[in-house]
């Protein structure tokens, strides 16, 4: 048995029932802090994508207002996790998944995902690099 711990990043207003869902589908919050980024740790964090278009939108809804983050723990964990978000774009997002049900759009798309366990153990180590995540 795996257990990954994707990262989520919470959009305001909607954290308890953004909870509610991940352990609803048996996923554990092993690790949460509420923040809000400074311009350079969202550019730092998002800095894969900083010569696409949407770049500075991202930025400027990252640093708009604080932020939960929090790291996941379970089996199957980062495809479960995907798979409650749902598609990037909030339009094309299934009926029923955070992005469809919260996002405002693309860019304000209510939460962020780990994509693998190696894109994961980053994501972790920028938002908890004292490793303050612990197994429940």
């Amino acid at each position: 048995m795996f257990w990954h711990k994707p990262l989520k990043l919470l959009a305001k207003n909607v954290i308890g029932k953004i909870y509610d869902r991940f352990e609803s589908a048996g996923l554990k919050i092993v690790a949460s802090r509420m923040a809000h980024l400074s311009q350079r740790e969202a550019e730092q964090f998002y800095g894969v994508h900083k010569d696409r278009p949407f770049f500075k939108d991202l930025v400027s809804f990252m640093i708009s207002g604080p932020v939960m983050i929090q790291v996941l723990e379970g089996e199957g964990a980062i495809a479960k996790n995907r798979d409650l978000m749902g598609a990037t774009d909030p339009k094309k997002a299934d009926k029923g998944t955070i992005r469809a049900d919260f996002a405002d759009s693309i860019d304000a798309n209510a939460v962020h995902g780990s994509d693998a366990p190696e894109t994961a153990a980053v994501e972790v180590a920028f938002f908890f690099p004292g490793m303050n995540v612990f197994n429940r």
